[in-house]
């Protein structure tokens, strides 16, 4: 299994109604060009600028995946079974499921991995991308994994996209666990990333592979966090919540 790390370096502007919300020719209340000017605006292509922050002292983050959409393209909900696109991503660092999905998505409009150098968004690093949105698209969902770990990820699922130019929308993201693997804590059940991004020796190889030996088959909840296992140590790869902030503004 292939695992892909990528990563990119990190409204108010008003309608307003031509007239005085009177017609001279009929007295009715002039509310059809607006309710037109506000229906055309949401089936105009729009632009937003993205910027992911990681809180975390010390979870780096794969490059966040983003995708904008209608409310029916659910990526993830805590209290339920991660999907093999989400899993993927949480145990294993790999993209390409979850992307694939999103893109044969008919409620999905844009896709965007976030590329840059170096590929991880690094504790107290951030990352800024640009994601267009289609007509209906009124929603916005980011995953990103927290590398050091068996099967934790961040993100959030289905965020209200801001709705006039200018405008901003920002929140702070949670650790989730995906429910999928054992939290060993062991580097040998992780990616190999993990020990040299956070300065750690370390003789094991790790994995971009799912161990069936470890499945957990439960479902996704907020995550305890490191505790302190086979090769995690809690002041260098813990956290406590929230381990990331998404800023998102409306650029046309």
């Amino acid at each position: 299994m292939r695992m892909r790390i990528l990563m990119l370096g990190l409204a108010v502007t008003a309608l307003t109604a031509c007239d005085e919300g009177m017609t001279e020719a009929t007295g009715e209340l002039s509310t059809s060009g607006q309710a037109s000017a506000a229906a055309a605006a949401d089936d105009a292509t729009r632009s937003y600028q993205v910027t992911i922050e990681n809180l975390s002292g010390g979870q780096p983050f794969t490059p966040p995946l983003a995708a904008t959409h209608r409310r029916p393209a659910d990526v993830f909900t805590v209290g339920e079974p991660a999907s093999l696109g989400v899993r993927e991503i949480a145990e294993n660092g790999n993209l390409m499921p979850l992307e694939t999905a999103l893109n044969a998505n008919k409620h999905v409009s844009g896709v965007v991995i976030a590329v840059g150098n170096p590929p991880p968004v690094l504790p107290g690093g951030s990352i800024t991308f640009s994601i267009d949105a289609g007509p209906g698209s009124k929603y916005l969902t980011w995953v990103s994994m927290l590398i050091c770990t068996n099967d934790g990820f961040t993100g959030v699922d289905a965020v209200r996209l801001p709705k006039k130019v200018g405008e901003v929308t920002s929140l702070y993201t949670a650790g989730y666990d995906a429910g999928t693997e054992i939290n060993t804590e062991d580097f040998a059940d992780m990616v190999p990333p993990c020990p040299p991004l956070t300065g750690v020796p370390s003789t094991d190889p790790g994995t971009g592979t799912s161990n069936p030996a470890l499945a957990e088959n439960g479902v996704i909840r907020h995550h305890p966090g490191v505790q302190g296992g086979v090769d995690l140590v809690p002041a260098i790869h813990g956290w406590t919540d929230p381990v990331g902030k998404i800023t998102i503004r409306r650029v046309n």
